[in-house]
């Protein structure tokens, strides 16, 4: 048998970190490490802000997966389910978060294949669904949901040929988080991310509901998905303008 190389893992992530946070925090950190294998998968919190700028999240992503991609680490990218889905909002509510995410996510597959990253598809699937992969914010896979996503990840690797070992297991190592527990979360922490997002999103996000709810009454929804396809495509548009610049001059 061969022997095995040590492997060192480090995770940057940080909890409610935006595109901006991977970017100007996570980025820097990262290039120093000179990683063999770099995750990047973030999008969700940016769709909760109400400064959610899809041009400004393809350039950031565009500069993560570039810079990576130079130093020739393997890049791992994912799209993600929508966040008023898994939060359970009323459709009204909903429907604008998730043509949010469509877009970042839109964005990431255009990415994935410019860098050559390894991509899973990780927003459809039961999983989405079943409460017992995700944790006590409905926004964040527990343990369970995460074994799910790195089982996934090492099938994709394994595809291209880049994972030989053995896939992970998708049996939690402990146990569930009691529905004390989670009550607990929520009258905690929770509350202070509703706070949050009452104070930032939700204005917004209930203007947004209001146009949905009359281009609904008019019959022109379709006007709605149109416009973020238009966005999606005039921010990756304009990346591919700002690389040919430099040649130009």
């Amino acid at each position: 048998m061969e022997p095995v190389e040590p492997v060192e893992f480090i995770n940057l992530a940080v909890s409610g970190a935006q595109t901006r946070d991977v970017l100007e925090r996570q980025l820097p950190a990262g290039l120093e490490l000179r990683p063999d294998v770099v995750s990047v998968v973030v999008g969700v919190n940016d769709t909760l802000r109400c400064t959610f700028d899809i041009h400004a999240v393809a350039a950031r992503l565009d500069t993560v997966y570039g810079a990576f991609a130079e130093q020739g680490a393997v890049l791992l990218t994912a799209c993600l389910p929508d966040p008023g889905g898994t939060l359970g909002l009323p459709g009204v509510l909903a429907r604008p978060l998730a043509r949010r995410q469509r877009a970042v996510n839109a964005v990431v597959h255009a990415l994935s294949e410019r860098y050559g990253a390894v991509h899973l598809h990780a927003a459809e699937g039961a999983w989405l669904t079943d409460r017992a992969m995700w944790s006590a914010d409905r926004l964040h896979p527990g343990e369970r949901g995460h074994r799910q996503l790195a089982v996934r990840f090492h099938a994709v690797l394994a595809e291209a040929g880049l994972a030989t070992g053995s896939a992970p297991s998708p049996e939690p190592e402990f146990p569930a988080p009691t529905t004390s527990a989670s009550l607990w979360w929520l009258a905690t922490a929770g509350t202070g991310w509703v706070a949050r997002r009452c104070t930032d999103l939700l204005p917004q996000l209930l203007t947004l509901a209001a146009d949905e709810l009359r281009h609904r009454a008019r019959g022109t929804s379709a006007r709605l998905d149109l416009r973020a396809s238009a966005a999606v495509s005039a921010a990756l548009a304009a990346l591919s303008v700002a690389e040919r610049q430099p040649d130009a001059a």
